[in-house]
């Protein structure tokens, strides 16, 4: 899928600004929402998009910033951003906060 538009918003996914105003949202003014948002539930144009907009570092900041982040996600972080997970919010609210079953 080939995505020409000049809007930012425009180039993303429709499923994933399914829940905001797209004339009005902006990925500058909320990086952290549209980077876990296109980390959990976007495509490979999704992610070129971001990657090329905010850059690996920003993204990985972003992320060590985050409450909760699929665990997929993180290790695909972790893994071009060359950091540990340890480094991530998300992993230790993670690992105080075990689920039942796992137990």
């Amino acid at each position: 899928m080939q995505r020409t538009k000049t809007n930012t918003t425009d180039t993303l996914s429709p499923y994933l600004l399914w829940d905001v105003d797209k004339d009005g949202f902006d990925v500058d003014k909320y990086p952290v929402w549209t980077i876990q948002r296109v980390l959990e539930y976007g495509d490979m144009a999704d992610w070129n998009f971001i990657q090329s907009h905010f850059g690996i570092e920003r993204i990985s900041e972003a992320c060590k910033t985050m409450r909760t982040l699929d665990p997929k996600a993180l290790s695909f972080i972790c893994l071009l951003s060359n950091t540990r997970k340890e480094d991530y919010r998300c992993y230790h609210i993670r690992q105080s906060n075990p689920t039942l079953w796992n137990s």
